[in-house]
């Protein structure tokens, strides 16, 4: 995630005489202030659950669309899948992260695509 964070938050942000932003960052050549969005979410610990979420709800909405494109219900879905409309609302749902691979590449080759993973 690259987003900038747009100013600090609670009581050490302080502007400087120099531009400076308390000691956690200063303003940029693009008028930028403050450190990476990442680095807030780090800061509140907050980061590694929020990229859990965010990678949930890419798959999730890549498989609704996949399920729109073919014309699938859910219950069309949950058959091609082998398992439950339960298990099929929890794969879609985006809070829901304790979902496994197994469940995914179900999901994938029920709706003809391929599930890839690769660590960066």
């Amino acid at each position: 995630m690259a987003f900038k964070k747009k100013a600090e938050i609670g009581s050490k942000a302080r502007v400087g005489s120099k531009g400076k932003i308390g000691s956690k960052g200063k303003i940029g050549s693009k008028g930028r202030i403050g450190s990476s969005f990442d680095g807030f979410l780090a800061e509140q610990g907050i980061l590694r659950e929020c990229e859990e979420q965010a990678i949930k709800q890419i798959l999730a909405d890549q498989i609704k669309t996949a399920m729109e494109n073919d014309r699938l219900t859910k219950a069309a879905m949950a058959a091609r899948m082998r398992t439950s409309r339960r298990a099929l609302d929890r794969l879609l749902d985006p809070k829901n992260t304790g979902v496994t691979l197994h469940t995914l590449q179900r999901a994938a080759v029920a709706v003809g695509r391929q599930l890839r993973l690769e660590l960066t």
